[in-house]
């Protein structure tokens, strides 16, 4: 198997991770599943603004690790999880950055939440 390609963030792709001073709540099913003051957001080229929510403040135990995984050259190995309570919709909601390349070192203990697959993020 070939090595994976990293590549590192720049003028071409800018990344960039920042304190959100908001508080984020993540919902599903009528549940509570993260509320933080303490999330980062990080933006990624022209794609949509991403709220990364600290561990220790995700109900973790609302959600079921998958066996569903990705790579991204600019971060490293994704790993997901689902929400049981937002059923199909919320298969492979959840993906979080175990071990992130040294330059997204920050959203290590993270997680982060599709939209289309919760009920609210607010």
């Amino acid at each position: 198997m070939a090595d994976k390609l990293i590549k590192i963030p720049g003028p071409d792709h800018p990344i960039s991770v920042e304190a959100n001073p908001s508080r984020v709540v993540v919902k599903v099913g009528g549940k509570i599943i993260a509320d933080t003051h303490d999330a980062l957001t990080l933006r990624e080229a022209s794609y949509p603004p991403v709220q990364y929510i600290p561990r220790r403040d995700v109900d973790m135990a609302a959600l079921t690790r998958s066996e569903h995984t990705t790579y991204c050259p600019y971060k490293g190995d994704a790993s997901y999880y689902s929400i049981p309570a937002g059923g199909d919709r919320s298969r492979n909601a959840v993906w979080t950055y175990e071990m992130p390349f040294e330059a997204m070192a920050l959203i290590k203990d993270y997680v982060a939440f599709y939209p289309g697959r919760v009920d609210e993020i607010s």
